[in-house]
């Protein structure tokens, strides 16, 4: 089975200090902390080079690089836990996240 075209998954995404601006504007769900939304949406959303631009733009936005989470958590005491975090963690840890 096949996707539809308008379905097919996007590869090479040029992800360039502009388009990883936008990920600075997303609205996060009641009750969840704006900073760390966006942290998480970054995360999801980006490969490790572009995560570490967008963790730049973040602190020089004047965001909370230390926000807590839903879990009680940092985003980058949650990202530790994961597998593949460590490229993520990185940036973050460079920039003063505890």
């Amino acid at each position: 089975m096949s996707l539809r075209k308008d379905k097919e998954k996007v590869l090479g995404e040029i992800f360039d200090e502009e388009r990883i601006k936008t990920f600075l504007e997303f609205t996060a769900p009641s009750g969840v902390n704006a900073d760390f939304h966006l942290l998480e949406k970054a995360y999801r959303g980006m490969r490790g080079e572009n995560f570490a631009t967008f963790v730049r733009l973040f602190k020089e936005a004047g965001r909370d690089l230390n926000a807590v989470g839903p879990e009680g958590k940092t985003f980058l005491q949650t990202i530790k836990t994961h597998r593949n975090g460590e490229e993520y963690a990185l940036p973050l840890i460079s920039a003063g996240a505890i």
